[in-house]
């Protein structure tokens, strides 16, 4: 995955979780949705919204590798 160099806003990241939320552990959404905060840092919000675009379109081993990186992200 390439560095995009679109800043995403919370807003942003928010609304691509929302449309990702269907294919993902019920687990990993709550734990990703609460750390969405004002206090979000841009490269966190960049990270995130990139590890959830196609996040549906990802085969069973690409989504496991997301999972793991949200999870690193979100800690």
């Amino acid at each position: 995955m390439g560095k995009c160099m679109i800043d995403h806003t919370l807003e942003d990241v928010k609304g691509k979780l929302a449309d990702q939320t269907p294919f993902m552990p019920e687990e990993l959404i709550a734990r990703v949705s609460d750390s969405l905060t004002e206090e979000a840092d841009q490269e966190f919000l960049n990270d995130v919204f990139h590890l959830l675009k196609k996040y549906d379109l990802a085969d069973e081993t690409e989504r496991e590798e997301r999972n793991e990186k949200l999870n690193d992200l979100v800690k």
